[in-house]
Parts: structure tokens; C-alpha cells; sequence
């Protein structure tokens, strides 16, 4: 079985993407790409505003940057600059790109087993790296069945749950062609769903 999670984590200081976001807290530095060179250092497409990439070429972990326009550059990062964490290293995980720093905290979007999960969780407590899980899913399941699904797109169409709401329980069940107690029943098991599956992403924000 394989999982889909999504885990924030605040990279340490010294990363070169960690330490230029927090001099930068209102600025959203996006990784684009990224890759290991020899000797330990990398390179990393990057997407970001003009006032990061400022800060950018004071780092010393950086080696060089190339601008591509104003918000796209490539960055040459020198060995033991930062590029994936240890972490993730140890347990072999690698994250979807692109994606976003912000204030030193990196969202990484990571497929794998449960087993590799909990043992990446561990070392992240091991290396003391603050981390919040935003979701975690099986990968390849279906949140909602086929007739939820049905359900759900026709009474988000039809505004019930516009506000102010566009069309009764009743009406909706009339279009439906169902009973209002059926319904009434489909529509509580799609939120309750959904609230279980987005929780904990929209508890930490």
C-alpha cells in the first residue's frame, strides 16, 4: 500500500533555501527543480520575487546564480549548502517538485509505504526538525463513491452550499429524484468525508 503525505517541515539554518526565506518571511521561494552535482554541491531551478533573489546572492552558501528573468533563476549551491535533508536521505525518499519555502518551512508533497512514513518521522525527531503532517492519503483511492461523487458535483452546481444557499434539501432531492431523508443521509456521509480527509490541513492553516 502507498500513501500520499503532506508535511511541512522547517529546514535548518544553513540550508541555503531555509536561511533566505526567513530574511525573507513574505516571500514565497518555489523550487522548480533540483539535482545533486558532484563533490556534494547542486543545483536548483527556482521561481521567487526580485527581493529574494537579492538576498540570494549574498549567501554563502551559494556559489552562483544565473537569472533567467525577473523571477526564474538557476542556483549553483555549494557542498553543504542544503539540497534534500538528511532525513530524507537515510530513508530515500524524494518529494514532487515543484515546490514552495516559505519562512523557512518547506511543503513537500512525499508518495510512499507506511513503514517508510514512520521511519521518516523518526528521523525527522531524531535530527529535531519541527514538522507538521498536513494530509496523509492512500494513494489511488477515491475519497468519495461513485453515486457520492454524482451527489456532490450536482448539489455544489446547484449552490447548496452557496451562501446564501441557492437550493433547499428538498428541491435538491426533487432534482435528485431521491427521497429527502436519503439524501439527507448521502450529503452528511460526503461531508463528514471530506472533513475527515482535510482536518488537519485546515486546523494548522
Amino acid at each position: 500500500m502507498s500513501e500520499i503525505i503532506k508535511i511541512e517541515i522547517r529546514l535548518p539554518n544553513g540550508h541555503w533555501a531555509g536561511d533566505s526565506s526567513r530574511k525573507c518571511p513574505s516571500s514565497n521561494l518555489q523550487i522548480v527543480e533540483t539535482m545533486p552535482l558532484s563533490k556534494g554541491r547542486g543545483t536548483a531551478q527556482i521561481s521567487t520575487d526580485p527581493e529574494l533573489l537579492e538576498i540570494l546572492h549574498a549567501l554563502p552558501e551559494i556559489e552562483s546564480i544565473n537569472i533567467l528573468n525577473d523571477e526564474k533563476a538557476t542556483v549553483n549551491i555549494v557542498s553543504g549548502g542544503g539540497g534534500f535533508i538528511r532525513p530524507l536521505r537515510i530513508v530515500g525518499l524524494v518529494p514532487r517538485t515543484p515546490f514552495d519555502v516559505v519562512d523557512g518551512w518547506v511543503n513537500w508533497t512525499i508518495q510512499c509505504t507506511p513503514e517508510l512514513r514512520k521511519k521518516f518521522i523518526e528521523e525527522l525527531k531524531k535530527a529535531e526538525l519541527p514538522y507538521r503532517i498536513k494530509s496523509t492519503r492512500i494513494s489511488g483511492k477515491s475519497l468519495l463513491t461513485a453515486r457520492q461523487l454524482e451527489v456532490f458535483e450536482i448539489a455544489r452546481n446547484k449552490g447548496y452550499w452557496a451562501t446564501p444557499r441557492k437550493i433547499s434539501l428538498v428541491d435538491l432531492s426533487k432534482s435528485l429524484e431521491i427521497s429527502k431523508s436519503t439524501l439527507s443521509v448521502l450529503l452528511h456521509s460526503i461531508e463528514g468525508k471530506i472533513v475527515e480527509e482535510f482536518y488537519e490541513e485546515i486546523r494548522q492553516g
